[in-house]
């Protein structure tokens, strides 16, 4: 629901710019607000088609190092982001279009991280070493139960 009602703002933000720019400067001022809306939402269009790129490239589910993964994320960064810091699709472990979506990242070690994401957020995530036998909950507030 909060996707919705950002993206909705977002569109009402736009939206009163344009409005604003027309009535101080008239056409000038509409073609030069739009414009630069039309680079914000290419330069986002650009960074996702560079992420989903450089993802194809690469195995699903693998990352170079599971530790430094591990030590990378937080709570909140989006799908998007983890992708990009993996250069890899991650392994999905959850059903298609089931929400809380996981997915697991392994390297050649065999450790691996599966996280948990929310709405496309990141919620928890835990380290797997199968030297350890045990798994690691990542530091600070993203601390899975």
């Amino acid at each position: 629901m909060k996707h919705i009602f950002r993206n909705g703002l977002l569109l009402a933000l736009g939206a009163v710019l344009a409005y604003m720019a027309w009535n101080s400067y008239g056409w000038p001022g509409l073609i030069a607000v739009t414009g630069g809306l039309m680079m914000w939402l290419l330069l986002h269009f650009t960074r996702l088609m560079t992420v989903l790129k450089r993802a194809a490239n690469r195995p699903i589910g693998h990352v170079d190092s599971a530790v430094m993964l591990n030590a990378k994320l937080r709570t909140g960064v989006t799908l998007m982001h983890v992708m990009a810091l993996t250069r890899s699709l991650g392994e999905r472990l959850s059903a298609e279009g089931e929400q809380a979506e996981r997915f697991r990242w392994t390297d050649n070690s065999s450790s691996s991280v599966t996280a948990t994401f929310l709405g496309g957020k990141l919620q928890t995530w835990v380290l797997d070493r199968p030297g350890t036998g045990s798994e690691t909950p990542p530091p600070g507030p993203g601390t899975a139960p």
